[in-house]
């Protein structure tokens, strides 16, 4: 439950402290505007898969799809939103949920389908696609493969 309090350790305090249904809580994004009119609701759970607007920082404006929701350090991982390490690593960028606007929603999920009253043939239009696996070594193994000789 959170606090009311004032006081930054009861706050700190009470964030490590939330339950599983108060971390979900916090990662409640905003729906774009297309998405409120549809679905007539403001706020929803963010998901693996969803596709979020970011607001803020040196990444604003673009558009990515949730790769991971750490719901222990309340925060969002996003694909292609990378940041270069000092030893020439790139590592993903954690994003915190208020830089975050939903702007497509994955409903392979039953339970968010039942919850925005979506029908199943609606909800298996709406999957957003995942990208396809390119493996350039696998590409000449396969094509080996497939030949046959005489």
């Amino acid at each position: 439950m959170s606090t009311q309090s004032h006081l930054g350790r009861k706050q700190r305090k009470d964030r490590f402290e939330a339950d599983h249904r108060e971390r979900a809580h916090r990662l409640a994004l905003s729906l774009s505007r297309e998405l409120r009119t549809r679905y007539g609701r403001r706020r929803l759970t963010v998901h693996k898969g969803d596709t979020v607007r970011i607001l803020g920082g040196s990444y604003a404006g673009r558009e990515e799809r949730v790769a991971r929701v750490d719901r222990r350090r309340f925060r969002v991982i996003l694909d292609n939103v990378t940041l270069k390490k000092a030893d020439a690593k790139l590592i993903q960028l954690p994003l915190t949920p208020g830089h975050l606007m939903l702007t497509k929603l994955n409903l392979a999920d039953p339970w968010r389908r039942r919850i925005l009253r979506v029908t199943t043939a609606e909800g298996e239009e709406a999957v957003p696609e995942l990208p396809p696996e390119t493996d350039s070594a696998a590409s000449p193994a396969k094509e080996a493969e497939g030949e046959e000789g005489p």
